[in-house]
């Protein structure tokens, strides 16, 4: 061991919380960014396997992330075997790689999400994923769904739920959900909610609450904002970095931190590519804020995210 080693609580990175009624480490890994190891296979494997030694047992994915290639990476890291075991695997639906690879299009249709959770089975070599979440397209950041692709929630709901009955998936999750559809989606079962959220956009605050009132994971992707126009960052919040300068910490892991302790019904998903990053992430499960940091953090008014804006870089 060298001297700046990261000590990590190997059996339960950031404590432990509830997916589809197991329980997981409140950390886990999104498998997004191993897309950038393409030329690297054997690299994005060994990412993996290092994450479920360090006590990593929630991975988040898609089909169309790397257009198969992430979800080749994580059968073939796990032996299939683990994915429905102590590894809990969570894949999404909705999207699909545009023709060309340029991009996601849309693919909302209740036959698509079908044919979306079969590519995904064949490309993670399972015959059950333990959760696959429906990602809508009428809210939130990114693409939107138009035309014979603006379908209604209730029809994609009742599609996801025959895969449930027969045995495709374990667990239905949501992403970029608004409340009014996570209300009509709560009677059937919702194991996790995916939104963008964080420190500095908590637009969602009363989603969450609803969340951890019905025994919802909660689960937010932009825990940190990003670079994209239009998403504040958390990292650049004057309050956050006299924050970690005070304690000695990065400011990106006290944006972390503040969501572990925010609600016990977080769960969080960094992605990186590179396992020194992967082994920070974890790290900030043994990082916690006292009472005075909290309240300063929580006094930070919470920032509109510039839709226009984002939309307009993607395009």
């Amino acid at each position: 061991m060298t001297d700046d080693t990261i000590t990590i609580d190997r059996e339960c990175p950031g404590g432990v919380g509830e997916l589809a009624r197991l329980e997981v480490a409140r950390i886990g890994f999104g498998a997004m960014q191993l897309e950038r190891l393409h030329g690297d296979r054997a690299a994005a494997i060994d990412l993996v396997r290092h994450a479920i030694d360090l006590g990593v047992d929630h991975l988040d994915t898609a089909e169309f992330y790397g257009d198969g290639f992430v979800n080749s990476v994580l059968g073939e890291a796990l032996g299939g075997g683990g994915l429905g075991g102590a590894v809990q695997v969570v894949s999404k639906v909705g999207a699909e790689v545009a023709p060309g690879g340029r991009g996601l299009r849309p693919a909302q249709r209740p036959e698509q999400l079908r044919a979306s959770v079969e590519a995904n089975l064949r490309s993670l070599g399972v015959e059950r994923i333990p959760v696959v979440n429906l990602r809508r397209m009428d809210a939130g950041i990114g693409i939107r769904a138009d035309g014979d692709q603006a379908v209604g929630i209730d029809d994609q709901l009742a599609a996801m739920v025959a895969m449930r009955d027969e045995g495709m998936i374990g667990a239905i999750g949501l992403s970029s959900m608004t409340i009014e559809g996570l209300r009509r989606a709560l009677p059937i079962g919702v194991a996790c909610v995916q939104n963008a959220y964080s420190l500095v956009a908590r637009g969602d605050e009363d989603m969450l609450e609803l969340c951890l009132a019905e025994g919802v994971a909660w689960v937010p992707y932009f825990p940190l904002g990003s670079a994209f126009a239009g998403l504040p960052k958390v990292t650049d919040e004057p309050e956050v970095i006299s924050v970690a300068e005070a304690l000695g910490v990065t400011p990106s892991e006290v944006g972390l931190a503040w969501l572990l302790q925010h609600a016990p019904n977080v769960l969080l998903i960094p992605g990186t590519a590179d396992a020194r990053h992967l082994e920070a992430n974890l790290a900030v499960g043994s990082l916690t804020l006292d009472a005075e940091s909290v309240a300063r953090l929580d006094a930070i008014p919470t920032r509109e995210v510039d839709l226009a804006a984002f939309r307009a870089q993607q395009d």
